[in-house]
């Protein structure tokens, strides 16, 4: 299996990195515009192997894609960030392009291929390569929910005071700090319900932490998180290549699921060796529907800013 990475950031290259520790795929292609820099990349990483005792091989080119050729799954990194002063519709235009261009230039060369999107913002990203290359929409996913739901379940366990992996829980609606749903409802720890052991403040504000959960990072670090966005796009790769069909909150086309349609939002997908295999249709009540309609109102606002390109 081949897995090529577009963009070799620190995000791009985490994403190298637990793809290839956890043999996901037998071969993983970093690509990036900077010359030499994926190249540079690839060939530390590489250097892990014997030490870490993974076979996976590792090849970085610069703006290359023919060495991206017959690549099963293709991860799209790359962008450039929000900077002072910028519109958030000069963002999106940026982002676009690059985007569109990346999703063109790949599938030349991996026609078959599965596309994750990760370039912000993410949900329009991902509805821009839908309709830019005219896929079906199980082939293109945006990874967002994986990240948020993730960080929700890390939130929980430090209120909770519990193991990580024992608590379930996602997030659904846009990948955004106003947009993202963290469904505190449905949130467990080993079966039983969180609100067993967390009283509503608490809930509260674990949802209110997972929504500035990108935001806290950056203000920390100076920058975008890259550990755990890695993670979770490894996480997902995962499940399509090797077909575990795990259910992940996604950003995928909505078609009259959820009452939303033409846009691209985060709801818990069937994730396997078809991609989106299926939309989970999980019983929301009437606040947490409310809630993803305003979050759909939103991206699609955000998608409006498209109107120029597709």
């Amino acid at each position: 299996m081949k897995v090529t990475i577009v963009g070799a950031g620190n995000v791009g290259a985490s994403c190298a990195e637990y793809i290839a520790q956890k043999q996901i795929a037998s071969k993983v292609v970093l690509l990036d515009i900077k010359e030499g820099f994926a190249e540079g990349k690839a060939l530390d990483l590489f250097q892990t192997a014997t030490t870490l005792g993974f076979n996976t091989s590792i090849k970085g080119v610069t703006n290359d894609y023919s060495a991206t050729a017959g690549s099963d799954v293709v991860v799209i990194t790359s962008g450039v960030p929000r900077k002072p002063g910028m519109t958030r519709e000069e963002l999106i235009g940026i982002n676009a392009g690059i985007v569109q261009k990346v999703s063109e230039s790949i599938l030349l060369h991996s026609p078959e291929a599965f596309i994750v999107v990760v370039s912000n913002p993410m949900d329009t990203m991902t509805y821009l390569a839908l309709k830019a290359t005219g896929l079906p929409k199980n082939r293109i996913i945006g990874m967002g929910g994986a990240l948020d739901s993730s960080r929700f379940k890390t939130y929980l366990s430090l209120a909770l005071d519990k193991p990580v992996n024992d608590i379930q829980g996602m997030v659904i609606g846009g990948h955004g700090d106003t947009t993202m749903i963290p469904l505190t409802r449905l949130a467990s720890y080993n079966g039983a319900p969180v609100s067993q052991y967390l009283d509503a403040a608490s809930l509260e504000k674990v949802a209110a932490d997972t929504m500035v959960g990108g935001a806290t990072l950056t203000k920390l670090l100076g920058t975008s998180a890259w550990y755990a966005p890695g993670a979770s796009v490894a996480f997902l790769v995962d499940s399509i290549l090797n077909d575990y069909k795990r259910m992940i909150p996604c950003s995928v086309l909505l078609e009259g699921e959820y009452g939303l349609k033409d846009l691209c939002i985060g709801v818990p997908c069937i994730i396997g060796a078809n991609g989106i295999e299926s939309i989970v249709d999980v019983d929301l009540n009437a606040e947490e529907q409310a809630l993803l309609n305003a979050s759909a109102q939103k991206v699609m606002a955000m998608n409006e800013a498209l109107n120029d390109i597709l």
